[in-house]
């Protein structure tokens, strides 16, 4: 029994790691929207989104929803027992998705750049908006051709470039604790590398999924977190199984293990 609810506790791992991840970008962004509700004093810093305060806004609240109802995707209780849930879920993050990229991209182009920033940076912009805007039309393709590892894949590369607000924060803390305030040249550095190291971790988690056969990538993920790996764990990304009941067996030493004969149906999305 304890074994069973420390794998219910360890569906929630990766979730709570993505929110925890993403408190310092929403906070910050919260504190923009703040001063734009309220009439902050406009300063060269803050003068760019006074003067065009709807794709700032718009960009934060989608960013900070985005990112939290994304985490939930990753969580097996919701996926597996609420189908209904994260096939609403997955519609409301392909808006939410859209409007995060194209207004980064926006403000990307057509904002005063701020001190720190220069063309490395922009070009790193442009890149990595663009790619998470192209991600999630690929993955809405995918999921239109029920193609559910290839849409599960793509939704993950969009969430990962979108989170990397997240890994930016750790990207620089340890440079401003050794060196000091990043120059134009180190910020840019910085700033890639939170969106590359998202990237990487995607890409790894991607590959590893396809190289289990019949495994999807949220299906992979949600393993990370448990304590025990079940040979039938199943359902992920519209996969459902057939009536046969899986058989669920315990060792000598107390694990759980779970298997099923029966063959994998695409459910309807």
């Amino acid at each position: 029994m304890s074994a069973i609810t420390s794998a219910h506790r360890s569906d929630w791992l990766i979730p709570g790691l993505l929110i925890l991840s993403s408190l310092v970008p929403a906070a910050a962004g919260t504190a923009r929207l703040a001063e734009l509700m309220v009439g902050a004093p406009i300063t060269e810093a803050n003068l760019r989104f006074f003067a065009s305060p709807l794709p700032v806004l718009l960009h934060v609240l989608a960013i900070v929803l985005y990112s939290i109802v994304g985490a939930f995707q990753f969580a097996p209780a919701l996926r597996h027992r609420r189908a209904g849930w994260h096939r609403a879920a997955g519609k409301v993050l392909v808006v939410l998705g859209l409007v995060v990229a194209l207004t980064g991209l926006w403000m990307t182009q057509f904002y005063p750049w701020p001190a720190g920033d220069g063309e490395l940076l922009y070009l790193l912009r442009l890149v990595f908006g663009t790619a998470m805007a192209l991600s999630i039309v690929l993955a809405v393709d995918a999921l239109r051709r029920h193609d559910f590892a290839a849409h599960g894949a793509w939704m993950i590369r969009s969430y990962a470039i979108a989170m990397g607000a997240g890994t930016q924060v750790l990207t620089h803390i340890p440079y401003f604790m050794l060196i000091g305030k990043p120059d134009e040249a180190s910020r840019a550095v910085l700033m890639g590398a939170g969106w590359v190291i998202n990237v990487v971790v995607a890409e790894w988690i991607i590959r590893k999924s396809r190289a289990r056969s019949g495994t999807t990538p949220l299906h992979f993920i949600s393993s990370i977190g448990r304590l025990g790996e079940a040979d039938g764990y199943f359902v992920a990304s519209g996969a459902t199984y057939d009536s046969a009941a899986p058989t669920i067996t315990a060792s000598s030493t107390g694990s759980l293990s779970c298997s099923s004969t029966a063959a994998p149906t695409a459910s309807s999305i």
